[in-house]
C-alpha cells in the first residue's frame, strides 16, 4: 500500500513535526559526515517554501539519560550552513519551554529539539511521551527512514495522535527498494557481502524469490564455499549455517537463479592491514590462512555478470574493506555498479553506502539507502513500524 507524503497535505502556517535522522557521526564536536543531513533537506525546503513551521526531532547515539557530548547543536549549526538560515534550538524535546519555542515559531522557521533518546520514554513508546511531542504540532512528518524499523514514540507513537504523512527522503526509499522487490526491470541482480549469513537469512530467502542473479562474497561467502566441500582454512565461518548455505544454493537451482561464490580470493596470515597475503583460488586456501576478499577473477565476473542488468541491488562489502588491502574487491563492486548507464541501481546502507562514498561515488547510483538496518529488514519483506504507522493512499 502506497503511503500519503507530504505533498498530500496543506502545511501552510500548521506546526509540522518532522522525524529525521540526524544521527550523525562527531568528532570533537564537530559533525564529520552531513550525508543524512544533506538527505533531509528536499523535505525540510519544501515545509519552508509551502509556509510550515518546522520542528524537527531526531535521536543521536545510545545516551543513557542526558550525555552532554550528545547534544544536537553542532548537527543544528551544520543545517543552518546548508540551508543558508538560522535553527532555533531547545534544550529538551517536551516541557513548557519547548512548547512555548514551538508556539513562537513563524512560518518558514525551523526549531530543532534537542536529542530524543536522552528520555528512556523515546525507545519505550512511552504514550505520554508520544503525546507530548505531538502535542507541538499539527501534523506529523517522517522522514527518518533510517529509525523507521523502530517502534519509538518519535517514529510510531506519535501518529496515534496526530495526521502522519511521509516525508520526501521517506517516499524516495519506499519508491526505490519498494520497486526492486515489487517491479524490477530485468534482468535484476543482487550483489550480497557482509559477515554473516545469520544476519541476513530472511533477507537472502526473500530477495532470492525476486532476483535472475544472486553473486555472495564477504565473510558470508565462506560459509557457502564451506557447504560446496571447499577448504577454506581458518576463515570466518558459520558451521551451524552450512545447511542455510546448502538450501539456498538448491533453491537458487530450482527457481533458475544463476548463483554465483567466488571463484578466487584474497588470502592473508591474518585480518590485519600489515598481514602477507595472497590471490588463490577457492580450492587452495593455505590451511593457516583466512578469506579476506575476493580476488581478481571473481571482481571481473561479477562485473560482467551485472553489465547486462537493468535492476542491480547492492548490500554488503566483498571483504575486510575498513582495511585497504582487502577493500579492492568491495570497490571494484563499487567502481562496477556505478558505471552501468542503462540500470536502475540500488545501494543498501550502511557499511555499502560507506564504500561508495570512500570513492566519492554516491551521485553515480540511482539510489543509496539512509538506512542500514531500515533497509535490510525492508527488503527482507517485513512491516516496518514507522512506515506501517502513515497513513495510506485512499484506494
Amino acid at each position: 500500500m502506497r503511503k500519503r507524503t507530504v505533498k498530500d497535505i496543506d502545511v501552510r502556517d500548521k506546526c509540522v513535526l518532522l522525524r529525521v535522522d540526524f544521527n550523525v557521526p562527531l568528532k570533537d564536536g564537530e559533525v564529520t559526515d552531513d550525508a543524512r543531513i544533506r538527505g533531509a533537506l528536499p523535505t525540510i525546503h519544501y515545509l519552508i517554501e509551502h509556509g510550515a513551521k518546522v520542528i524537527a526531532c531526531s535521536h543521536l547515539g545510545r545516551p543513557k539519560g542526558i550525555d552532554e557530548s550528545l547534544r544536537l547543536r553542532s548537527v543544528a549549526e551544520r543545517l543552518s550552513e546548508l540551508i543558508s538560515k538560522p535553527i532555533k534550538t531547545a534544550d529538551d524535546c517536551i516541557g513548557p519551554e519547548v512548547e512555548a519555542a514551538a508556539a513562537s515559531l513563524k512560518p518558514g522557521e525551523v526549531l530543532l529539539l534537542e536529542n530524543l533518546r536522552f528520555h528512556s520514554e523515546e525507545e519505550a513508546n512511552d504514550p505520554a511521551f508520544a503525546q507530548a511531542l505531538a502535542s507541538l504540532a499539527n501534523v506529523y512528518v517522517n522522514d527518518a527512514f533510517g529509525a523507521a524499523h523502530r517502534a519509538h514514540a518519535s517514529t510510531a507513537g506519535v501518529a496515534d495522535y496526530l495526521p502522519a504523512v511521509a516525508g520526501l527522503l521517506m517516499e524516495k526509499e519506499l519508491n526505490f527498494l519498494g520497486g526492486a522487490l515489487a517491479e524490477p526491470e530485468r534482468p535484476f541482480a543482487a550483489v550480497i557481502g557482509g559477515a554473516k549469513i545469520s544476519d541476513k537469512i530472511d533477507f537472502l530467502s526473500n530477495i532470492l524469490t525476486k532476483v535472475d542473479k544472486l553473486m555472495i562474497g564477504g565473510g558470508m561467502a565462506n560459509t557457502f564455499l564451506k557447504a560446496e566441500g571447499q577448504e577454506i582454512g581458518h576463515s570466518l565461518v558459520e558451521d551451524e549455517q552450512l545447511d542455510t548455505a546448502r538450501s539456498i544454493i538448491s533453491q537458487a537451482r530450482e527457481r533458475g537463479v544463476q548463483l554465483l561464490l567466488p571463484a578466487d580470493v584474497i588470502a592473508a596470515e591474518k585480518a590485519a592491514a600489515d598481514a602477507r597475503f595472497i590471490t588463490t583460488a577457492v580450492n587452495a586456501v593455505p590451511e593457516h590462512s583466512a578469506i579476506v576478499d575476493i580476488g581478481p577473477m571473481t571482481m571481473s565476473v561479477f562485473a560482467r555478470s551485472v553489465d547486462s542488468c537493468r535492476t542491480v541491488l547492492w548490500n554488503g562489502p566483498m571483504g575486510i574493506f575498513e582495511m585497504p588491502p582487502f577493500a579492492i574487491g568491495s570497490y571494484a563492486v563499487a567502481r562496477s555498479i556505478a558505471s552501468l548507464d542503462n540500470a536502475t541501481t540500488i545501494l543498501g546502507g550502511g557499511e555499502t553506502g560507506a564504500v561508495a562514498a570512500a570513492l566519492g561515488l554516491e551521485g553515480h547510483y540511482s539510489h543509496v539507502s539512509t538506512g542500514g538496518g531500515a533497509s535490510l529488514e525492508f527488503l527482507e519483506g517485513k512491516e516496518l513500524p514507522g512506515v506501517a504507522a502513515l497513513m495510506d493512499v485512499p484506494g
